[in-house]
């Protein structure tokens, strides 16, 4: 797979001659983001970073996300943090789409640019900055770590998409594909974090019905997305959130490729209270 591209939002604000109707949706089984809606006007900043500013896209909230929090943070030449984070259970995923980034942790500073994939385990050193001259955008993924008998908490690593090949599914002619950050087999990870890709006609050919819950960003293309009863048009820039259960299909009808960043929980028992 070449020519992998990486929707990024810029913001902006829309003129006062543009329409109210939008393609925002948020209901008690999934919400959809539009990726219209990330303007100016709802960024949110941080302390303790410098040059930042960030669209969040998921949250712990009741009725919505449970697991997780997702941000799109966009970065200013020079900008960065020496404490990222603050909550020493949260463990992060980070994904770059736009310019470059440093991300040093336990002294030793590793560069990332578009493409590539960092986890930040819980309790981490770290530190983050845009040495570059370009801004640069990333996803940052966070949730607890949970523990389990037996397994400590997984190691930092870094890799860039571009050196993975993806899994295809079988029986799909090579149209459905995941390039997998985590690997599947180590049952530390209590989160997985990956990458969909539909070729042009690949579809999710039944309504996928399970108990993890979904974060899915649309990196790249077009594709009708079915979620709980509702058939919706997403592209690129667009976030969906799919709750514990909620069935989901899809059609990538194309021209070109369509491509998700996706996160899901794995890999523990659920819990028995609320």
């Amino acid at each position: 797979m070449t020519d992998r591209s990486y929707f990024t939002p810029n913001g902006g604000h829309p003129g006062q001659d543009q329409l109210l109707t939008g393609r925002a949706v948020f209901t008690e089984a999934y919400a959809v983001i539009p990726k219209g809606t990330m303007q100016d006007i709802v960024t949110s900043v941080l302390p303790g970073w410098d040059g930042m500013r960030m669209w969040v896209i998921a949250r712990p909230l009741s009725g919505f996300a449970e697991t997780f929090s997702q941000y799109i943070v966009e970065l200013r030449p020079g900008g960065g943090s020496e404490v990222p984070e603050t909550d020493e259970k949260a463990q992060g995923a980070l994904f770059v789409t736009a310019g470059q980034i440093e991300l040093t942790i336990d002294g030793t500073a590793h560069s990332l640019s578009a493409g590539s994939f960092a986890y930040v385990p819980p309790g981490s050193n770290w530190a983050l900055h845009n040495r570059g001259q370009e801004p640069a955008s990333f996803h940052w993924i966070r949730k607890h770590w949970q523990s389990a008998p037996g397994k400590s908490a997984p190691a930092f690593f870094t890799v860039n998409e571009q050196d993975l090949a993806p899994n295809m599914m079988p029986g799909t002619d090579g149209r459905w594909g995941t390039t997998r950050f985590m690997d599947p087999e180590d049952l530390a990870h209590d989160m997985h974090v990956t990458i969909v890709t539909f070729e042009p006609g690949g579809t999710i050919p039944f309504a996928e019905t399970h108990v993890m819950e979904h974060g899915l960003f649309v990196l790249e293309g077009k594709a009708v997305y079915r979620l709980n009863q509702d058939w919706v048009e997403v592209e690129a820039g667009d976030f969906m959130w799919l709750r514990a259960f909620c069935p989901q299909a899809c059609y990538a009808g194309g021209p070109g490729r369509f491509r998700y960043l996706l996160y899901k929980d794995v890999n523990r028992h659920m819990p028995l209270s609320l």
